[in-house]
C-alpha cells in the first residue's frame, strides 16, 4: 500500500459515518474524501463501504482494513507523544559518538551525566566512521580535525588536544632516548592509513623514513596501546601522558601536532533539553582540564 492518506481517509469515514464528517476532521474538501475512497477500493478490488442515505457503513473487508488503520493511528499518536516528551525532558535514549582514542577521557563524563539523569539510557559509540546526525544516529558527536561542514549541523569549537611524542620505559631500556632531536636509528608507531589527516601523523610521515615505522595500527587507541607496550616511539594525548609515569617525552611538543576538536549536533535536536544539558555538562567538566587548549 503506497498511500497512507487514502487509508487515513477511509478510517475517518468509518469513524464519522459520513463523507462530510471525515472531510471536516481531515480539513479537506468532501470531493477529496470521495476520490480517496474510490481510489482505495479500486486498488484493493473490494468494496470497503456500503453507501446509503444516512452515510457510509464499513463492509467486512472494510472492517478488516480499518482495524489495522485504527491500531496504526493509535500507535502513531503514542509515538508523537513519546517523541515530544523526549524533546522536553532529559530522559529516554541518548547517543554520543567520538573517536575511540578519547574514550578514557569521555567515558567518565558521559557516565556522570547518566548518573545525574537516571531516566537516560546512554549509548557511547566510538569508531572511525562518521555517524550521520541527519538520520538520527547520534545526538552529539565529538569530532577531530578540520571543522565539520555537513549541512544542517551545529558545530561548536570544543578544544585543541595537544599531542606528545613519547616512548615507554621498556623501549628506552632497549634503544635509549634520542639525543638532540636526532630520530635516526629509532622505531616508530604510526597509523596504518597513509592518508590519515591527523597533523601529528602527517608530521611523522614527513620527518621519519618509511623503514623506521616498525609498527602500524588502524586507530589511535591501538597506537597508544602499542606505544605503552614498548613497540616504538609515538604520539599520545597530553592528558594520557599526565596520567602515566612510565611514558617519557622524546622531544618538546610542537603546536602543529595539536588536533582541533568539535562538538557537533543536528539543528533539529540541538535545542532539545537533553542535548543542551549534556553540552553544558561537558563544557563545565572541560574547564577543569589543564591540558585543554582553546
Amino acid at each position: 500500500m503506497n498511500d497512507w492518506d487514502e487509508i487515513r481517509t477511509a478510517f475517518q469515514v468509518a469513524r464519522n459515518g459520513t463523507v462530510s464528517g471525515a472531510a471536516e476532521v481531515l480539513g479537506v474538501h468532501h470531493a477529496t474524501v470521495i476520490r480517496h475512497i474510490d481510489a482505495l477500493e479500486g486498488r484493493l478490488g473490494v468494496k470497503l463501504f456500503q453507501r446509503h442515505a444516512r452515510g457510509y457503513t464499513a463492509t467486512e473487508a472494510g472492517q478488516d482494513l480499518l482495524q489495522v488503520a485504527a491500531t496504526t493511528d493509535e500507535q502513531f499518536t503514542q509515538l508523537v507523544g513519546r517523541l515530544k516528551g523526549r524533546g522536553e525532558g532529559v530522559s529516554g535514549d541518548f547517543v554520543v559518538t567520538s573517536l575511540a582514542g578519547i574514550s578514557p577521557l569521555l567515558s567518565g563524563v558521559v557516565s556522570d551525566f547518566q548518573v545525574q539523569h537516571p531516566d537516560l539510557r546512554v549509548r557511547y559509540l566510538t569508531g572511525e566512521r562518521l555517524f550521520r546526525l541527519e538520520y538520527g544516529e547520534a545526538h552529539v558527536a565529538i569530532r577531530a580535525g578540520a571543522a565539520p561542514d555537513q549541512p544542517d549541523n551545529v558545530v561548536q569549537k570544543f578544544m585543541k588536544q595537544r599531542m606528545c611524542l613519547v616512548a615507554h620505559e621498556k623501549y628506552l631500556a632497549r634503544k635509549g632516548l634520542p639525543k638532540s632531536g636526532d630520530l635516526s636509528g629509532h622505531g616508530f608507531v604510526s597509523h596504518d592509513s597513509r592518508s590519515s589527516r591527523a597533523p601529528f601523523i602527517q608530521w611523522l610521515g614527513r620527518e621519519v623514513p618509511e623503514d623506521q615505522i616498525v609498527f602500524r595500527t588502524s586507530d589511535n587507541r591501538s597506537m597508544e596501546d602499542a606505544i605503552a607496550a614498548g613497540a616504538g616511539i609515538g604520539f599520545v594525548p597530553e592528558w594520557e601522558l599526565a596520567m602515566r609515569d612510565d611514558l617519557h617525552e622524546v622531544m618538546p611538543s610542537l603546536d602543529e601536532w595539536s588536533v582541533p576538536m568539535w562538538l557537533v549536533t543536528h539543528v533539529d535536536l540541538h535545542r532539545t533539553a537533553k542535548v543542551q544539558a549534556f553540552l553544558r555538562h561537558l563544557k563545565s567538566v572541560a574547564k577543569t582540564w589543564t591540558f585543554a587548549q582553546d
